[in-house]
Order: structure tokens, then C-alpha cells, then sequence
């Protein structure tokens, strides 16, 4: 597959909502009510019992209106993705303004992330159970959600961009991909957490963070490279990134 995956200093994409947005404030207001409208419908009835049909009769618009904003509930659903990223970064990049260290930096993002996404906790596991399969366009590895991915890639090149302390170049090529797939083991953890406040998720976050630092220090000190190599090797191998693949994207 092409190498084009965000890495490193990668110019960062503007997210998706942004470009897919509509023009006039009529439209986005209606493009607005009808992702709602999903939303609440599949938190509601689940993924297959959600028509486009009646996502258009909750949000009070014709299907073919519906139709014209979104060519398919799919193509709802990565809107949603898409809002929840663009909802992360107006409370993580004010608060990486303020950090240098790698491991506060891990902390800022992720805990805007948990804060962000916590209204959606009850949905969450109506879109895990179509998100799980792997043929699923749902599948945050799939092609459908590389652009969303691959935004959400090119903000943790900005979290190790803005910390302090150059990291060994092999390293710096793999960091953003690794930290979005820790991210997204933390969010898998989240969906299934039950406990008040997602309590478990947060020591989680905040421990693996603590790790992930640590492991980053120990990474750069003198002769560490081989170790490094093979970690970055058994890394790409799982992903598939050495050409930027990530299973399809970010």
C-alpha cells in the first residue's frame, strides 16, 4: 500500500467534519440534526435497526434529504468519528499549549479524549459490536475510516513534536502510530468499563502513560539501539506500516 500515513512532522490534514461541512448555516444545521438524529437512533435500537429512513423522520427531514447529506449510515456513523475528533481537539490543544514533558503531554491528550467521549459511553458499545468485524466499514482500521485515522495519527505526531528532548529518528518515524494504537487499546478498555466514572479506565490511562515515558527514556540511552530496532521491526510487522498501512489507514 502507498506510503502515506501521517508520520513524524507530517503536515496535519484539517479534520474531516471541517472539509465535509456544509456551506450555509441552514445546511449545517441540518446536517447537525440529522447526526443526531442517528445517534440517538442507534443508541436507541442498535446499528441494523436504525434505517436511514427513520434517522430522517427523527431529525424532521425528507430520506432523500438524508440521502443528501450522508450517502449511507455508514458514511453517519464516520461522521460521528469524525465529530468526537474534532470535539478532542478543541480540549487537548489548549491544554499541550501548556506542556513539554512527553508523559504530561500523553496525559493532556488522553484525558481530553476520555472527558470528550464520556457522553457517548452508552452508545459506545452499540458501535463496538459492528466496529469489531473486520470486514466492517466500521472497523477503525478499515479504508472508510483512514481519514479520521490518519488525523487522529497526525495529532500524536504533534503530542512527541512538542515535547522536550529529540527522540532517535527510528523511534520518532514510529510514535504516532504507536500512540494511536495505545489510544485506541485504552478506548477499547473504556467501552467496557463499567465501573463510576470509567475509574478503572483512567488509572489505565494514566499508569500506561507513566510506562510509555519511561520506556521512551530508556529507548534513548547509548547502546539501546538494537533493542530498539527489533521493537520497531516487531511493531511494523504487526501493523502493517512499513508502508504506512496500518490495517488500511491511521
Amino acid at each position: 500500500m502507498q506510503d502515506d500515513t501521517p508520520r513524524g512532522r507530517a503536515p496535519r490534514p484539517r479534520p474531516a467534519a471541517s472539509r465535509a461541512a456544509p456551506r450555509t448555516a441552514k445546511a449545517r444545521r441540518t446536517r447537525d440534526a440529522i447526526l443526531t438524529a442517528a445517534i440517538e437512533l442507534l443508541r436507541e435500537q442498535g446499528y441494523e435497526r436504525a434505517t436511514m429512513r427513520a434517522i430522517a423522520e427523527r431529525a424532521g427531514v425528507s430520506v432523500g434529504n438524508a440521502y443528501y447529506y450522508f450517502r449511507s449510515k455508514e458514511e453517519l456513523v464516520q461522521a460521528f468519528y469524525a465529530r468526537t475528533h474534532v470535539e478532542h481537539l478543541a480540549v487537548a490543544l489548549p491544554r499541550l499549549a501548556t506542556q513539554r514533558g512527553l508523559r504530561d503531554r500523553l496525559l493532556a491528550t488522553m484525558s481530553a479524549k476520555l472527558e470528550t467521549v464520556e457522553p457517548y459511553h452508552p452508545f459506545a458499545g452499540v458501535l463496538f459490536r459492528s466496529a469489531a468485524d473486520p470486514a466492517s466499514p466500521l472497523n477503525p482500521f478499515s479504508e472508510e475510516s483512514r481519514e479520521v485515522r490518519d488525523e487522529a495519527i497526525a495529532h500524536f505526531a504533534e503530542v512527541v513534536d512538542g515535547a522536550r528532548g529529540s527522540l532517535p529518528k527510528d523511534l520518532a518515524r514510529e510514535m504516532p502510530v504507536l500512540l494511536w494504537t495505545w489510544h485506541m487499546g485504552v478506548m477499547l478498555y473504556w467501552v467496557h468499563d463499567d465501573s463510576p466514572g470509567r475509574a478503572r479506565t483512567w488509572t489505565l490511562m494514566r499508569e500506561t502513560a507513566e510506562l510509555i515515558a519511561s520506556a521512551v527514556t530508556v529507548a534513548k540511552l547509548p547502546g539501546m539501539s538494537p533493542l530498539r530496532r527489533k521493537l520497531v521491526g516487531v511493531v511494523r510487522g504487526m501493523l502493517s506500516v512499513d508502508g504506512h498501512d496500518a490495517g488500511g489507514a491511521s
